[in-house]
């Protein structure tokens, strides 16, 4: 028997895998409170810049979002400047008087004073769009569901939002807006969609419930209420009861 002593390796981690896959119980916390307490913030804006290092990480976080095909359709124009910035504010107010006269008559002062973008007030604004040619025409997972990578660039939206909250920024969706000015405005090509305009910044407070649930515009539907069971419509079984049972005894992480 040789005098040596003999030394075990421990086999190579597998580069393929994660090696601490597992979430803390902190860390599910704050994924649930970032998902609970993110708003679609509109008159809370600070002018407080956004430093760089952290606009970074929100920019990141979004481009890790799920793509199909892996094909990241998404492109992200972040506007500063004022003057572009005025520009899109000036066609908001024209679509803002549009919309308010689709709304029946005993809405439309409602609808009227809600503040419904922060465009000039927060520092920074933020447009993703999708290249729906990137790749070519021919993407795995696409092949049968064309607006897939909509879908996908939508993905990145929701991982930026995320992403800001959790750095205590706060986002608001502008979607009041006649696309072809903001393409305009940005100088989008044509065969790029437009997906999101975003208002990006520090807030002075985050709502405890969305604006327009606490203006009495539209309540939060019941999670059971939209709930299918093996088909559309289909009637909860025993499992399935179980599973409505647990979702009313789930309390959403709001402070």
């Amino acid at each position: 028997m040789s005098s040596q002593t003999q030394v075990h390796c421990a086999p190579p981690q597998d580069t393929r895998f994660q090696t601490n896959p597992r979430f803390s119980s902190a860390e599910r916390d704050a994924v649930y409170r970032a998902i609970h307490t993110r708003r679609d913030v509109r008159g809370e804006f600070l002018p407080d810049p956004i430093p760089d290092d952290v606009l970074a990480h929100v920019l990141t976080a979004a481009h890790h979002a799920p793509s199909v095909g892996f094909m990241q359709p998404w492109d992200f124009i972040v506007v500063r400047a004022r003057a572009v910035r005025e520009k899109i504010h000036a066609d908001f107010l024209a679509a803002h008087a549009e919309a308010e006269q689709m709304f029946e008559e005993g809405k439309r002062a409602t609808y009227r004073n809600l503040k419904l973008e922060g465009i000039l007030e927060s520092p920074v604004n933020i447009c993703i769009t999708c290249d729906r040619s990137r790749h070519g025409p021919v993407v795995i997972g696409r092949t049968h569901i064309g607006a897939m990578d909509v879908y996908s660039a939508v993905c990145a939206v929701q991982n930026l939002w995320l992403a800001a909250r959790a750095e205590n920024l706060g986002v608001g969706w502008v979607s009041i807006l006649h696309p072809p000015a903001l393409r305009e405005a940005l100088g989008i090509p044509p065969e790029i969609v437009p997906i999101a305009y975003l208002c990006i910044g520090y807030v002075r407070d985050f709502h405890a419930r969305p604006e327009l649930e606490a203006a009495g515009w539209l309540r939060r539907v019941p999670l059971p209420e939209l709930l299918h069971f093996d088909g559309w419509q289909g009637r909860a079984d025993a499992a399935g009861e179980r599973l409505v049972e647990a979702i009313d005894q789930v309390v959403p992480v709001l402070r």
